[in-house]
């Protein structure tokens, strides 16, 4: 069984991204072969980056940061869900991404991803960035939603049709290159 973690990106009071994480969780719960927990960053609590050592060393010496950790180092892969604020990721999604470095690494990536103008395709774009420097495996297909045209009033989440289909082969990249990872964790 391949453990796949839905990540949502925003911690903004009305954020949409809570509806997107479950309509990306809803359809992982239907594949064979795979378990998948949405994961909101909202409910560790966790303030700007406070451990007093480097991520790489996994020595944490606060709750906050053991709980996530235990948590992230769960999955064979993830499935991040973001907004794009300001041509990037929400400094919360950065700010728990850079809590850990041993528990993403040699993982699967997939992206999916919300805004206005493009879609948060510039999001995605940085986080790739970041997944790579965490040898995490970004996959290529990515799921774009825009606010004009998958939210009814920007705010309720409608996806078309064709948004299934790039999330069906999101999950497919995504649980290959997690089991093919898998011996490389294994060390």
């Amino acid at each position: 069984m391949t453990d796949i973690g839905i990540i949502v990106g925003s911690t903004r009071p009305g954020r949409v991204g809570r509806q997107v994480a479950e309509w990306v969780a809803e359809h992982g719960r239907k594949r064979d072969g795979i378990d998948v927990e949405l994961v909101d960053i909202e409910d560790y609590g966790l303030p700007v980056f406070d451990e007093p050592r480097s991520p790489l060393l996994g020595d944490y010496a606060h709750a906050h940061t053991r709980a996530w950790s235990s948590k992230i180092a769960d999955f064979d892969g993830y499935v991040f869900v973001t907004p794009e604020y300001n041509r990037s990721i929400p400094s919360a999604l950065k700010n728990a991404i850079d809590y850990l470095y041993g528990e993403w690494n040699n993982k699967a990536a997939g992206f999916v991803s919300y805004g206005s103008s493009v879609s948060g395709a510039r999001a995605v774009e940085h986080l790739r960035l970041i997944a790579a420097s965490l040898q995490l495996a970004g996959v290529r297909t990515q799921v774009s939603l825009s606010l004009g045209t998958d939210f009814e009033a920007f705010t309720t989440f409608t996806p078309g049709e064709r948004q299934d289909a790039a999330l069906q082969q999101l999950f497919t990249e995504v649980v290959a290159w997690a089991e093919a990872l898998a011996p490389l964790r294994r060390r």
